[in-house]
């Protein structure tokens, strides 16, 4: 395994020549709707750096969108799932199973939160998992009814596309979508009108009125929600929103679901963002950071619940994929011998500070926010709270031309979010964070 020196290098513009003209092939080759946010193309990663194929060696804030949480070639993720590979690649579980996607559902039975009986069904996607939650939730309760919460994302299927709150890019032309799915308020605090001191109370009666009133809780399967909206902005609901929405699940029969898919496995300083509130979830989904980078997903929950779906109704072809089920054994191996979540919390010990110090300068910068290594500001036009996507985009064009990955996010299109490997260096965060600044000073 070759290792990445772990030291931003520049040595061409960004992109390189090498990476335009691989870009060009894309372009011919790849469909548009495939889109890149920053067109450098990687000859490999690990630690907290990306190489691209010029040379060029950038600061990694981005993990893939929080999959990388481990690195991009974390020793024990590459041991394990190069051993598999040299055994078999494929049989598929539902034919003949292996060892591999039983211990993974075993750790998952551990990891997750609560003590009771528990099991797991794996799959490939953020979206698939969250898909199969609510069919598993549907069976159990037989009812029909979905609520999810104004900021979510959740997916790009069509079950998804409807349960996912944004419409630009993810929803918009690819209409008619799933129906008996109902939207309802968040605990926004910083948008919240009546100011952040109120949002738990006000947005959960809000929520729970619409459910009651508009949809009758005794219809509603599930009810599905990020415990720090991703996608959405990296808002964490108020305190007290989220034990309160789950105590009316349980109060009416309905599965309430924790989308962790980009919150979970060490990300935010815990193994899961909804321990942070003693929420026990019933149904708990998983992806992106469980794998090291390669394909996998599950459904974790009340062994009741999870055995309401009959059998062959659960399943895929590539559905916990042995290569990836040994990827995903090596990824929880990794973050217990290094003890991931307190390398996340003190990447925010690092962050956050230098982050105020930021929004003291610049008051562009609305709000700091997030938990861990999950960790987001919000900016907006001086002296208000008007959503300032064009500063973002100029933000983030800078990082990147300076060697930074950074992404965006939020409703608004006017959230910068960090999501730095758990393993990255304290020397490269700092780096990154001087690369933030100037990039602020300069536009």
């Amino acid at each position: 395994m070759t290792e990445v020196p772990q030291e931003r290098k520049l040595v061409t513009a960004v992109p390189g020549p090498k990476s335009q003209e691989l870009l060009a092939r894309k372009s011919a080759a790849v469909a548009d709707g495939v889109g890149v946010t920053l067109p450098v193309f990687v000859a490999r990663a690990g630690g907290g750096i990306v190489e691209d194929v010029d040379g060029n060696r950038l600061i990694d804030f981005g993990s893939g969108i929080a999959v990388t949480s481990v690195g991009n070639s974390a020793e024990a993720v590459v041991r394990r799932a190069s051993a598999q590979l040299a055994d078999f690649t494929h049989t598929c579980f539902m034919i003949t199973p292996y060892e591999g996607y039983v211990e993974v559902a075993e750790r998952l039975a551990e990891l997750t939160p609560g003590d009771h009986p528990k099991k797991s069904a794996l799959f490939n996607s953020g979206a698939e998992a969250v898909e199969n939650a609510v069919k598993i939730a549907r069976a159990y309760t037989k009812r029909p009814a979905v609520v999810v919460f104004d900021h979510g994302y959740h997916g790009r299927t069509n079950l998804t596309m409807a349960l996912t709150a944004k419409n630009m890019p993810y929803k918009e032309g690819f209409g008619p979508f799933a129906p008996e799915v109902y939207r309802v308020p968040l605990a926004y605090g910083y948008r919240w009108l009546t100011g952040p001191e109120h949002a738990a109370e006000e947005a959960a009666a809000q929520a729970i009125d619409m459910i009651t009133k508009q949809i009758g809780a005794e219809h509603v399967a599930a009810i599905v929600i990020e415990p720090i909206a991703g996608e959405g902005g990296f808002i964490e609901p108020a305190k007290g929103f989220l034990p309160r929405i789950a105590q009316f699940a349980k109060n009416n029969g309905i599965v309430f679901v924790a989308d962790e898919i980009q919150t979970g496995f060490c990300r935010t300083g815990q193994w899961f963002a909804c321990e942070d509130e003693g929420i026990v979830p019933d149904l708990i989904t998983t992806a992106k950071g469980i794998a090291g980078g390669l394909p996998l997903a599950a459904v974790t929950g009340r062994a009741e619940i999870m055995d309401a779906a009959h059998t062959g109704g659960l399943g895929g072809t590539y559905g916990g994929n042995p290569v990836a089920c040994a990827a995903a054994l090596g990824a929880i191996e990794t973050m217990k011998e290094l003890d991931l979540n307190a390398r996340a919390r003190r990447i925010a010990e690092i962050m956050v500070p230098r982050l105020t110090e930021m929004q003291e300068k610049f008051p562009v910068i609305g709000e700091i926010r997030g938990r861990g290594a999950m960790i987001a500001v919000e900016l907006v036009e001086p002296g208000g709270k008007e959503p300032n996507p064009a500063v973002t985009a100029a933000v983030a064009k800078a990082c990147h031309a300076a060697g930074l990955v950074v992404l965006t996010c939020g409703t608004y299109g006017n959230v910068l979010r960090f999501l730095p490997p758990l393993v990255i260096g304290e020397d490269l965060l700092n780096e990154g964070l001087d690369i933030i600044e100037n990039a602020f000073a300069g536009v």
